[in-house]
């Protein structure tokens, strides 16, 4: 009888291992279907490219003024979204991890209107190696209303070519490096941001918030970007921001 009752017990005791590796192997074959952000119609459709290395604040910046344009009334609000060329969390320079929206590798992209291209801690060396992420920049360009950078961002879209014939800024340090890696480039100094034609360059750093709400004012007018301003509790007035428009 003990070994009938023993018998038993090693008999449960395979048949339970026997299940969990059936479920571990089940778990490990399950397909997760990826989940993408849902963009609303009649909106526009901002892609923040973004990589190793992003730098917060030119990042967060811009898409905390962008976002919340969906909370005004009678505009045509901004769906706002993150794309990198992997599905893995990318970590920013600052240590925050994210998970990109799309993998422009990879995922079908929606159109993309706006284009913003924050800092990157390798925008003056490695990234812009990088034939994949450049070509993606071109190609959105040809459809974009707008491109604009933050900071070394700028290092980008020269590297694509965006800024030929144009006039930019980049990050106040950096500025005399792009002058010499593109000195055919018309690249100015003591001024927050540029805009010329559909491409707006600016300083960086937290006066991105600068930036974007400027686009914000050419795109809805003064009182909406008073209002998306006061929100973030920014003062805002485009007359006290040194900037360059180029007609």
């Amino acid at each position: 009888m003990k070994q009938l009752i023993i018998l038993v017990l090693i008999m449960v005791c395979c048949s339970c291992n026997d299940k969990k590796a059936t479920e571990t192997v089940e778990a490990e074959n399950t397909f997760v279907e990826k989940q993408f952000p849902k963009l609303e119609p009649n909106r526009y459709n901002v892609g923040f490219l973004i990589m190793e290395g992003t730098y917060n604040t030119e990042l967060t910046a811009p898409y905390d003024i962008f976002q919340h344009t969906i909370f005004r009334e009678n505009i045509k609000a901004m769906n706002v979204f993150t794309v990198a060329n992997t599905d893995e969390p990318i970590t920013t320079f600052e240590g925050m991890r994210i998970i990109p929206d799309f993998n422009y590798v990879t995922d079908s992209i929606p159109k993309i209107d706006i284009l913003v291209v924050p800092s990157a801690e390798h925008h003056l060396d490695r990234d812009l190696e990088d034939k994949a992420m450049i070509n993606f920049v071109k190609k959105v360009d040809k459809e974009a209303l707008f491109v604009t950078s933050h900071c070394d961002g700028a290092f980008v879209l020269a590297e694509a070519g965006l800024l030929a014939n144009k006039v930019s800024t980049t990050f106040p340090s950096d500025i005399q490096k792009m002058r010499e890696r593109y000195p055919d480039l018309d690249i100015r100094e003591d001024i927050l941001f540029v805009h010329d034609g559909k491409y707006i360059t600016s300083a960086g750093g937290a006066k991105s918030f600068e930036a974007a709400l400027y686009l914000c004012e050419y795109l809805y007018g003064k009182n909406i970007a008073k209002s998306l301003s006061g929100g973030l509790v920014i003062d805002w007035d485009l007359a006290n921001v040194p900037h360059i428009v180029i007609e």
